[in-house]
């Protein structure tokens, strides 16, 4: 198969950075579990999009940045049951470098510059699922749709849309059971 996973909120905790460094540069104290939205500014309502988002292109957000719990051993093990896995991301090309080097990477050390895909688009790549934690990623795209649980989308009806909704990598690998990957 070939497996399309998201980086953000998918393989590592870019929205948890996020959140704290935030909170740190501007004394704000928002919490990750009352991010509701897909907008960080909505949930940062007395800072500007500038603050909000120039913080997503500043490399110390990287240096914080870990992978979601069971990520790295769940891709290691589809690899090696001969899956092709690729890292589809809408990373902004002014830290992609960053993002891949010092997280990717480091925590995916079996992934190479040939494994990642840099799309804003991502219902244009070809693959048999895509996991990833953005509703509009999924929507029409023709692949199976596993839908990654964040707090932005916890209200959205991912069954009636077609989705398999994960809470984990465990779960994620029981999908890939039912499927036959392993």
């Amino acid at each position: 198969m070939v497996i399309l996973t998201d980086a953000d909120g998918v393989l590592e905790d870019l929205t948890q950075a996020w959140v704290e460094l935030i909170n740190e540069k501007y004394g704000t104290s928002v919490r990750y579990e009352n991010v509701r939205d897909w907008d960080m500014c909505k949930s940062f309502p007395e800072l500007t999009r500038e603050q909000v988002y120039g913080t997503e292109l500043d490399d110390e957000l990287y240096d914080r940045m870990g992978p979601m719990e069971g990520a790295p051993e769940c891709i290691k093990r589809l690899i090696d049951n001969g899956h092709e896995v690729y890292v589809v991301t809408n990373t902004p090309y002014q830290v992609i470098n960053a993002k891949v080097e010092k997280v990717i990477f480091r925590y995916f050390p079996y992934l190479t510059w040939k494994n990642i895909i840099v799309t804003s688009n991502k219902k244009l790549i070809k693959g048999d699922v895509l996991i990833d934690d953005g509703i509009h990623n999924l929507i029409g795209g023709e692949y199976k749709k596993i839908l990654f649980t964040a707090p932005y989308n916890e209200d959205f009806d991912a069954a009636g849309n077609g989705m398999t909704r994960v809470s984990d990598w465990k779960d994620i690998e029981k999908v890939f059971e039912e499927m036959g990957a392993f």
